[in-house]
């Protein structure tokens, strides 16, 4: 088994994907977590000048897709054919395309503008994307085939990280997608993380 070494700032943001498909896999890893401060000197350290980056028995990737990819094939939740490793493609860069839009309010320094982006992600964006996947997932709360897939572990720490962030649970009123969280939520070694990981 190779040795994984993955750095990232102390809160979820783009990491949080990472750490529960590690955690699904059962698949042992340093979880390093830096300072704002330390910033500055690492990123000419790293590959694109951008963090999350995996440290693989010494070689370094960043990008947080390719990461994912890289430890869901190691976890098994890449998908079990080619053709469902596509579809589990389709359903991450879909949550890419989201994660856009997130950023854009995330980065606005005006109060007012950020409050009113907000909202407008909130009441219109948000629920017309999760509409569309409402209608992707399964009855049984999955995006590809019959099996937890890390598809739906990207879709769970997006959701996840956005709750602290809107007025209300987006997820209301969405069956499959519930069932969906439920699934990755259930899963063992991700149960076992997330209580470590809320508890301080």
């Amino acid at each position: 088994m190779p040795s994984y070494k993955l750095t990232y700032f102390k809160h979820w943001g783009r990491a949080g994907v990472l750490r529960l498909l590690f955690a699904a896999g059962e698949i042992e890893f340093e979880d390093v977590r830096i300072e704002r401060e330390q910033w500055p000197e690492l990123k000419p350290k790293t590959p694109m000048g951008q963090i999350p980056i995996l440290e693989v028995d010494g070689t370094i990737i960043c990008q947080t897709k390719a990461i994912g990819r890289l430890i869901a094939k190691e976890a098994g939740l890449a998908g079990k054919t080619p053709l469902e490793a596509a579809q589990v493609d389709m359903i991450v860069d879909g949550l890419s395309d989201l994660q856009v839009k997130i950023v854009d309010f995330f980065i606005e320094k005006d109060e007012k503008k950020k409050q009113e982006k907000i909202k407008e992600f909130a009441e219109k964006t948000l629920p017309m994307f999760l509409d569309t996947y409402e209608k992707l997932a399964s009855s049984s709360g999955h995006f590809v085939g019959d099996a937890l897939t890390w598809a739906d572990v990207d879709f769970f720490s997006l959701m996840f990280f956005l709750k602290d962030h809107l007025p209300n649970d987006p997820l209301k009123g969405h069956v499959k997608l519930t069932k969906v969280k439920d699934n990755v939520t259930s899963n063992p070694g991700i149960a076992a993380w997330m209580e470590k990981e809320t508890s301080h």
